[in-house]
């Protein structure tokens, strides 16, 4: 089968601004924080390998997420062996010469499933991977016991995932190093194990007060599964504790924390003794987040990651591109940052919009930005394909309902400003297309021939499809209504032969309003049908579908989305705000074949768009010596479903 070729540009949810890097505190002298990585891309989800700071960690520096291993910040960190082919490695941990990691890249061949599983290698020079997640299970969060002789695991086993995200429905499953077929539940709800020793696990869930708290089970040596064990809730109500780290005293445990009263996440020391924390960031860095530590093997030192700050000595540019790894040859993958990018017709610019406000151009190159709008709120772009100095947007809430003034923008630039370099703004002067009393309308494609706009309205009560004049929209005759019905059409993308356009809706069950499938339709409103990419029509599975931001490529013959057919990657409770962090890309043929998957991540991956320009003008990625972009300054967000009600 031919392969889809060209270039995708994406948004990832947040992750521009991260700026991780791996710290630690020596606990007698607990004032005085180490960087233990070097400030290049974002470095996360660390393990000390020794009592000498040395430590294995995830970076995404080549771009995708890899296991590193740094002796020193002061020196390159040295890449470890892992799965060939793998675009996402998590969770790393090294014990007895044997690198354990969660990883991606085996295919279950079953929809609405996680690829994560847990696996390790040798670091004697040999280059097998064994798996110890069963075939057709998923893990996630792997932690091994002081002598290695056990592993836990935030397991779903082999059921499928429910599209829950904000407490996963895992468990805790405890089995030998030396026999991983013979796994024994421990707790049947959980996440983020971590050993004391050899017999004593904790891990994370949200008790049944509504706080998020760390829990703890005493594991029999023998593992007899005949006798579960009782999980007993170790820290108190009335603050969230997540991603535990249990000390080797079995009475300290190192968590994370979200206070009622504090809106970054800490990270403390609890003492099951003596019922008190001891806080140890919020000394340090009091308006930063602090996420996952990590304890020393003789309980020394604690390590965490953050935003590095702004007075870091490593990368603290924000490029306005990042490629990304893909797992096809002749498709490059770049994020960009910020969402809703579309291309001028010539391919040498991209506009998108910066955080949902305002509307931005900048060089395929990533050389050089410019600002249209400012202070507008702003979303979904589309450069007329025929006119260079023509971007269509929608401005006004992202998510507000049908009744919503949302209104379709037709801004028309002086594209001379483009090629002066001294200026930062691009004069644009902005025409509405749409009657302010037609309610929501958003997410503007313009035809291949630059005569006719589809877009979706809810003037009618209901969010459908209509189509209207380029230049003059609702001022120059009626919308021709393009879908009809009480459901949601939304993200049209018109085909580049201009014979279909293809969206997103949930008109095969309107009073779900949480999936969406993709449909294609002439624009004369002919031969609509639905194209089933989760399983055939009928089955259990396509309904399932969660499908948005259709494009097609450039042959007319890919079709390009995010969906949730992944499942989710990681547990989004250990990492900042994702809105959807089940989203990933996929293309599909036309027809419903073909499937592909092209990211693995714990972010949400969105907005994609199929770049349709020359090669030459993205080549300059690669060339440049000097980064240029947006500063770095570590604005994100804690999960917004984490509450104090």
């Amino acid at each position: 089968m031919t392969n889809p070729t060209g270039t995708v540009i994406f948004t990832t949810v947040g992750r521009t601004q991260y700026g991780f890097d791996t710290f630690s505190v020596p606990l007698s002298s607990p004032t005085t924080e180490h960087c233990l990585t070097d400030g290049i891309s974002v470095n996360f989800n660390a393990q000390f390998v020794d009592n000498q700071q040395s430590i294995v960690f995830i970076s995404e520096r080549s771009g995708s997420p890899r296991v590193y291993l740094s002796n020193s910040p002061n020196s390159a960190p040295k890449l470890l062996p892992s799965a060939p082919g793998s675009c996402f490695h998590d969770r790393p941990i090294i014990r007895n010469d044997r690198l354990y990691f969660i990883s991606a890249h085996e295919n279950p061949h079953k929809p609405f499933t996680s690829w994560s599983a847990l696996y390790f290698t040798g670091l004697d020079g040999s280059d097998s991977v064994t798996r110890l997640t069963p075939c057709g299970s998923v893990d996630f969060s792997p932690a091994v016991s002081e002598s290695g002789k056990f592993v836990a695991v935030a397991s779903y086993g082999s059921r499928s995932w429910g599209g829950e995200f904000q407490e996963l429905h895992t468990e805790i499953v405890v089995f030998r190093s030396s026999d991983p077929d013979r796994r024994v539940v421990v707790s049947g709800r959980g996440g983020w194990p971590s050993w004391s020793g050899d017999s004593t696990v904790y891990f994370h869930r949200q008790a049944e007060d509504g706080w998020w708290s760390i829990f703890r089970v005493e594991i029999p040596e023998n593992l007899d599964s005949s006798v579960p064990p009782v999980a007993v809730r170790v820290t108190p109500a009335g603050l969230h504790c997540f991603t535990p780290a249990a000390m080797n005293d079995r009475k300290r445990v190192v968590v994370a924390t979200r206070r009622p009263d504090n809106k970054f996440r800490h990270i403390e020391i609890y003492n099951s003794g003596t019922d008190e924390f001891d806080p140890i960031t919020q000394k340090l860095n009091p308006s930063f987040h602090h996420y996952n530590p990590f304890v020393s093997p003789d309980s020394n030192y604690i390590g965490y990651h953050r935003f590095r700050g702004e007075s870091s000595h490593g990368e603290l540019t924000i490029p306005h591109f990042e490629r990304i790894i893909s797992p096809i040859n002749e498709l490059r993958l770049i994020r960009i940052n910020g969402s809703f990018p579309t291309q001028s017709p010539d391919g040498n610019f991209i506009a998108f919009n910066p955080d949902f406000v305002g509307l931005k151009i900048v060089k395929a190159d990533g050389s050089k930005c410019w600002t249209v709008l400012k202070d507008r709120t702003a979303f979904y772009n589309s450069w007329s394909p025929t006119e260079k100095n023509v971007i269509y947007s929608s401005l006004g809430p992202i998510f507000g309902p049908a009744r919503a003034t949302v209104q379709i923008a037709r801004t028309t630039i002086n594209s001379d400003d483009l090629n002066n370099g001294d200026s930062d703004e691009v004069a644009g002067e902005v025409k509405i297309l749409t009657k302010e009393d037609t309610g929501n309308n958003a997410f503007p494609a313009c035809s291949p021939d630059g005569k006719f706009l589809v877009f979706r309205s809810g003037r009618s009560g209901h969010k459908n499809l209509y189509i209207i004049d380029a230049v003059n929209g609702d001022f120059n005759g009626e919308a021709r209504r393009l879908t009809d019905g009480p459901w949601i059409d939304t993200m049209p993308s018109w085909s580049p032969a201009g014979d279909l356009i293809a969206f997103s809706s949930n008109m095969h069950n309107p009073e779900n309003t949480e999936t969406f499938s993709i449909y294609v339709i002439r624009p004369d409103g002919s031969n609509l049908r639905r194209v089933h990419v989760a399983g055939p029509e009928g089955s259990s599975d396509v309904d399932k579908e969660r499908i948005n931001h259709v494009c097609f490529s450039r042959d007319g013959e890919w079709l390009l989305f995010t969906s949730n057919l992944g499942g989710v990657s990681a547990e989004p409770v250990s990492m900042p705000n994702q809105f959807q962090p089940y989203g990933d890309l996929f293309v599909v043929r036309l027809d419903g074949t073909g499937l592909r998957r092209l990211t693995w991540s714990a972010y949400e991956n969105g907005t994609p768009t199929w770049y349709y320009g020359s090669e030459l003008a993205l080549s300059g990625l690669s060339l440049k010596d000097e980064v240029v972009g947006e500063k770095l300054k570590g604005e994100f967000d804690e999960p917004l479903w984490i509450t104090f009600n």
